[in-house]
């Protein structure tokens, strides 16, 4: 079956758009490591009302720490259960050492762990969809920090800093978690110049909209800069 793509130019996309409800969980907000990222998603919200008439609702979703959890046990237990036939293979000497570090954490859950891990899983997925009887897509800062600084050092033997991936991660756990659509929108630059992102999470089977909506924020938001080494991947 083809696949059916909205058509992003029509009048009827600019109704659709002055119809929706946007939802935002303010605590994410101010959960990121500056407030240039959090100030680039506030203003993009902003042009939407003003431009199109979207509305914004304060929302609220609980036990993010416990989502973060269960999405570590979760991904970990998966990825440790992939790669297991090799490791037991003696070949645990070709992964790079952050690799290493990081089975080795996985090796530490349980069975147990992952079953609570997966009754978490369908306890955020109700949240979620309770929140969606009052909006039609969750806002987000895409991740909770820019682009860090590589040092030399990784480059050559790798790297595992947890402190600086929860930051980068934060925010798109949800829906890789839970299996929700979500698309990530470049909104504005930092002061280095490095691209600041806005996340919308729908509903299940709501890409059309998400992709309405993302299409107006790229019509609104500021020029991207295009790094040195550039790919284009559409040619």
């Amino acid at each position: 079956v083809a696949p059916c793509f909205p058509m992003l130019g029509t009048t009827d996309n600019l109704n659709v758009l002055g119809s929706l409800k946007l939802g935002k969980y303010s605590s994410w907000f101010t959960d990121v490591y500056s407030n240039e990222v959090s100030d680039a998603c506030e203003r993009i919200l902003t042009q939407l009302a003003d431009n199109f008439g979207t509305k914004t609702r304060e929302i609220i979703l609980p036990e993010l720490e416990e989502m973060r959890a269960a999405h570590v046990v979760s991904i970990g237990s998966e990825t440790l259960r992939h790669l297991y036939p090799h490791l037991e293979e003696g070949r645990r000497t070709e992964l790079s050492y952050d690799v290493r570090l990081n089975m080795a954490l996985f090796e530490s859950f349980l069975a147990a762990d992952y079953v609570a891990a997966q009754s978490l899983r369908r306890r955020i997925m109700h949240y979620h969809m309770e929140v969606f009887k009052q909006v039609d897509v969750i806002v987000t800062p895409t991740t909770g920090m820019t682009a860090p600084k590589i040092p030399p050092s990784s480059m050559k033997i790798g790297e595992t800093d947890l402190e600086t991936t929860g930051y980068l991660m934060r925010f798109v756990i949800a829906p890789n978690l839970i299996g929700l659509p979500a698309i990530s929108v470049p909104v504005g630059h930092d002061k280095d110049g490095l691209p600041i992102g806005l996340q919308l999470i729908g509903r299940p089977w709501a890409e059309a909209t998400l992709l309405r909506l993302a299409s107006k924020i790229e019509e609104l938001a500021p020029r991207q800069k295009r790094p040195i080494v550039f790919y284009d991947v559409l040619k």
